[in-house]
């Protein structure tokens, strides 16, 4: 017979007895590589839309002119106008606008209003011009005129010549509906109407919020760019588009990158099942290897079919992965939207691009990792020499090469090594080598642990009447650990990736919890459609609050946008009353904090989040320069606190510091509590009865806590599903390891038979061999994973959101996850068991004699 015979013949001969074992490797790889493919399409999906959308704003500029704060004044403009070098400089406003009756969630009630010079923007941003009704050519100017998207007008439901009502602070605005837009992104929901008219209606009379500047031919734009920036001084950023796609990329950068390496976890799950596979089957085989090495199989070719089988099941399982990802990725986008429920890619709607070399690096990824887990099988089956193997009885021996504890240590001391490194490009690199690498260590170190529990039980069960079906059971456990092991890399892989997971998530949402708890102290909070700088409630309004029966303590908040750094998101200024003797009455402080009684009465404190100290290297005690009025301002940085809402980094300040900076005394928020026996529902219908109580915003703050962890949920749906798949790949694997190792052990229960064991006694040895694997495999999978979630926790989410949590066990779902694992590896240990007894005892044991 020919050698390629001989290979086709060994496969198929193979897959066909142990289908099984060959379909949930098939299948752990294949949700590895669509997990993560999916992952990856939605991701790169909304980035680019909403990267396009973004160029689209910003037409054909080169360079764009922002603000340190959200707006600027506008005496700017001219001088840029007049530049020599420029060929035409392009004013532009930017709102976000609160539409009544549209506040289903976040953002969900804003529309992006801008506001353009249609003469200028025609040469430089065209797309946002607007299409008014033949013959209404002035309506592009008229200041009752709003152009909206399709998207826009969608969701709002009107048609051109219909009113649009818009809130601006406490009034509210009617316009007109004069046309669409020239163009617009898919699902962009934008307006445009012309930026005096926008200055006037929504109260932002001489306010910009950027300019875009066209350089004339032969400018070279980098040094022009830098001089631009001098001259102008810190107040302003001068940006490219590129600044901005950066920008862009740094706002879910984090997100994007954890998601997909969460993902891979499924995938290197699978690498040991595949492992476990080709291993077991290995093992079933060991005498027809060695017989095939007598009858002149050379080591290559023998090497060359075992890395084959796994090279094709590699294939298979990455090719159904990536049809089976591309499926996923589509109903997500469908029912989650491009953001996956996260809000970073707010108002777009991708299509995916189905890139060919996408396909081919996940295909090389699906491939690689079966590949890695058959080298070592492979490996061993080529080094066996032909006489031991056609021996029976060592088939333990087969893996006892690969538990050399030396490798697991190196492992181990390397994963030590990492999780005291620094982030690399502000991502948690080595937390993820330290996760992988101590899964590996951990695995490795199975057959040891294997030997030493089940030997010590034997020789505590030696002194003890416990019957002779524990009895075989254990001593098959403790002379078999390395078979043992196999069974127990499975369990252990998915059952500790699962616990980490599950106990990283749950002490996000349990902080999440505690620390709402602290920053929503009031009963009812109070806001409105704040427009730019200008606050919502001036001093009219604040007193006419005031004034109202029934509050035992009135806070005024004020909110705004800073830039602090022009490839980074902005991020958020509140100025609120502070308590100046204990700031931990105020703020969720960590203990990084100046000590009461030590601040100087000279100065102006800060309190930064935890965000602003990565980021931006603030340090407790240390002076910092801000532009918060007219003309920069020192500040003491006089302590650091948690946030969980904003991961890019927010300042706190005293409302009076603000005030006497800014000169500016309205406010955008407002915080009540009751006094003991007021209604909720009396006070809110009094606030609703004030000359502006319709534009009003109230929240119950127990309300507020829970829409904020429904979107916590809704941010980790992918987790929460990534859990379930490793649950799901965790018990396919005891249910593949465990039926290949009782089926290949049909001579042992033969001769076990011979000698006057039953056969219900044999079909109970097994299923507590099951049980005690897999308790064991939970335990340490349990220690493994409580390790892996201290990476989790306390180095990869610092590093990668800037933020701290405590630890949180879910001891419920964790204890009903080992349960299941339990009973379903007693009930597949039975299963199986019977399949193995039921043939005839002299036909399993006559290869022996």
């Amino acid at each position: 017979m020919k050698a390629p015979s001989i290979f086709r013949w060994m496969l198929i001969s193979e897959w066909r007895a142990h289908i099984m074992q060959i379909a949930v490797a098939l299948i752990a790889i294949a949700i590895g590589v669509a997990m993560a493919f999916s992952i990856h399409l939605i991701n790169s999906a909304a980035f680019n839309e909403f990267s396009a959308a973004s160029k689209s704003l910003s037409g054909l500029s080169d360079l764009q002119v922002r603000g340190r704060k959200a707006f600027f004044d506008e005496a700017l403009y001219p001088l840029l106008a007049k530049h020599p070098s420029m060929a035409l400089a392009n004013p532009v406003l930017e709102l976000d606008v609160t539409i009544p009756g549209k506040q289903q969630g976040r953002n969900d009630h804003k529309l992006k209003i801008i506001g353009i010079d249609p003469f200028r923007a025609a040469q430089i941003s065209p797309d946002l011009l607007g299409l008014p009704k033949e013959g209404e050519t002035l309506d592009r100017i008229a200041s009752d005129a709003i152009f909206l998207s399709p998207a826009a007008m969608e969701w709002l439901q009107v048609e051109q010549g219909d009113a649009l009502q818009l809130q601006a602070g406490l009034q509210a605005i009617t316009l007109r509906v004069a046309g669409g837009l020239a163009r617009a992104r898919a699902g962009q929901r934008i307006a445009v109407m012309d930026i005096g008219a926008a200055q006037w209606r929504f109260e932002q009379i001489g306010q910009l919020s950027r300019i875009e500047l066209k350089l004339k031919d032969g400018i070279n734009h980098a040094a022009f760019k830098t001089s631009l920036a001098e001259e102008l001084g810190e107040s302003y950023w001068v940006m490219e588009a590129a600044d901005q796609e950066t920008r862009i990329a740094n706002m879910s950068r984090a997100y994007r990158i954890n998601l997909n390496m969460l993902a891979l976890v499924a995938l290197f799950t699978g690498t040991f099942l595949v492992f476990s596979t080709q291993a077991l089957s290995v093992i079933r085989r060991r005498q027809q290897f060695a017989l095939l090495r007598v009858l002149g199989f050379t080591r290559q070719q023998l090497l060359r079919q075992i890395i084959t089988e796994g090279g094709l099941l590699g294939i298979m399982g990455s090719l159904l992965g990536l049809g089976l990802g591309y499926a996923v990725a589509a109903m997500a986008i469908q029912f989650l939207g491009g953001d996956l429920g996260t809000n970073f890619f707010p108002g777009v709607k991708p299509s995916i691009f189905f890139d060919p070399w996408d396909v081919v690096i996940f295909f090389a990824v699906g491939l690689s990792v079966t590949l890695l887990g058959s080298i070592a099988p492979a490996l061993e089956a080529v080094r066996a020499q032909p006489a031991s193997a056609l021996r029976s009885g060592t088939e333990d021996a087969v893996m006892a090469k690969l538990s050399s504890p030396w490798f697991a240590v190196i492992c181990l001391s390397l994963a030590l090594l990492f999780t005291q490194l620094p982030p690399v490009f502000e991502l948690p690199v080595f937390g993820y080598l330290a996760i992988a690498l101590l899964l590996i260590g951990g695995i490795t170190l199975m057959p040891r642990f294997a030997a030493w529990t089940f030997s010590s039980l034997s020789n505590r069960s030696s002194h003890e009447r416990i019957g002779a079906v524990f009895t075989l059971a254990l001593a098959r456990l403790a002379n078999a650990p390395n078979q043992a092991a196999i069974a127990l890399g499975g369990i252990l892989a998915s059952f500790s990736l699962m616990v980490a997971m599950a106990i990283m998530v749950t002490s996000f949402r349990v902080s999440i919890d505690a620390w709402l708890e602290h920053v929503l102290p009031a009963d009812l909070y109070v806001r409105t459609a704040a427009i730019g700088d200008q606050g919502g409630f001036q001093s009219d309004a604040q007193n006419a609050i005031i004034a109202l029966p029934g509050f035992d303590r009135v806070d005024f908040f004020r909110t705004q946008q800073l830039t602090l750094d022009v490839n980074r998101p902005d991020i958020t200024l509140f100025a609120r009353p502070v308590d100046k003797e204990d700031p931990r009455n105020t703020l969720p402080l960590t203990d990084d904090v100046i000590a009461r009684g030590l601040l100087p009465e000279d100065v102006m404190p800060i309190w930064v989040s935890e965000a602003m100290v990565d980021l931006y290297g603030y340090r407790v005690g240390e002076k910092v320069i801000l532009s918060i009025g007219v003309i920069p301002s020192e500040f003491l940085i006089a302590g650091v606190w948690r946030d969980y809402g904003r991961q890019f980094g927010a300042i706190q300040m005293q409302l009076t510091d603000y005030q006497r900076l800014t000169g500016d005394s309205s406010v955008n928020n407002v915080a009540l509590w009751l006094q003991a026996g007021t209604s909720s529902d009396t006070v809110i219908t009094s606030l609703r009865q004030l000359p502006f109580g319709a534009a009003l915003e109230i929240s119950r703050s127990s309300d507020m806590r829970a829409l904020s962890l429904e979107i916590f949920d809704r941010s980790f749906a992918v987790t929460y599903l990534l859990e379930i798949v490793a649950v799901i790949i965790g018990l396919l694997g005891v249910a593949a390891s465990f039926s290949a190792q009782i089926l290949a052990r049909a001579k042992e229960f033969g001769m076990l038979r011979h000698i006057g064991v039953m056969r219900r006694q044999i079909l109970m040895m097994l299923t507590v061999e099951g049980g005690l694997l897999t308790a064991l495999g939970v335990v340490l999978g349990f220690v493994l994973g409580w390790s892996i979630s201290l990476i989790l926790v306390f180095i990869v989410n610092p590093q990668s959101f800037h933020w701290t949590m405590q630890l949180h066990l879910p001891w419920s779902w964790l204890l009903a996850i080992a349960l299941i694992m339990l009973i379903s590896a007693a009930l597949t240990a039975l299963f199986f068991g019977r399949k193995a007894v039921s043939v005839q005892v002299i036909r399993v044991v006559r290869e022996d004699w």
